[in-house]
């Protein structure tokens, strides 16, 4: 059974205020996600030409920040946080990474959105479940919740190949045929 094929996931965490641009743990997981046929929606990627959130644009925005030219923020970039909820909306599942030693404004906003669309959102904190902020709890089984990315891969391995799956009410799996189609 390979029940996650042909699904889509954005994966969400943290790019403003992380050395790497938050590239490291979603090029350490993208492969796992590929082999199984998901197709992976990553913000450090995007697959669309406006709302780049880049080293560029990051520098840019901090220099309108210097200088007071706070309108430019929201007139230029914007789009960033448009496209980046878009891309929760037509995902059928996220992945968010939370470290808690960084402030993660947008990680958040992009969890309350797929968790009102009631999509299964799996979040990895790097500092263990124990440690998750409360208000996940509140929002999330905690089911969803994991210590580690080995953890959530492990779970996602399940999902993809049980029979029997508990869908905490979030995850639900079309008919296909044999060509991914829907029937």
């Amino acid at each position: 059974m390979n029940r996650l094929h042909g699904t889509r996931t954005y994966l969400v965490g943290a790019m403003d205020r992380v050395p790497d641009a938050g590239a490291t743990w979603r090029e350490q997981i993208t492969p796992f996600l590929e082999e199984r046929g998901i197709v992976v929606l990553d913000p450090c990627k995007k697959p669309i030409d406006v709302g780049v959130e880049d080293d560029k644009a990051r520098e840019i925005i901090e220099a309108y920040k210097e200088t007071g030219q706070f309108d430019k923020i929201k007139d230029d970039y914007s789009v960033i946080r448009t496209v980046d909820l878009r891309c929760v909306d037509i995902s059928d599942f996220i992945i968010a990474s939370i470290d808690l030693d960084v402030h993660a404004c947008g990680t958040y906003e992009e969890i309350t959105t797929a968790n009102r669309q009631k999509k299964p959102v799996l979040v990895w904190c790097q500092q263990g479940k124990r440690n998750a902020p409360n208000w996940l709890f509140f929002m999330l089984p905690h089911e969803h919740i994991f210590n580690s990315m080995e953890e959530l891969m492990d779970y996602l391995s399940f999902v993809n190949s049980s029979k029997e799956v508990d869908h905490f009410k979030r995850w639900f799996f079309f008919n296909r045929d044999i060509s991914g189609a829907i029937t």
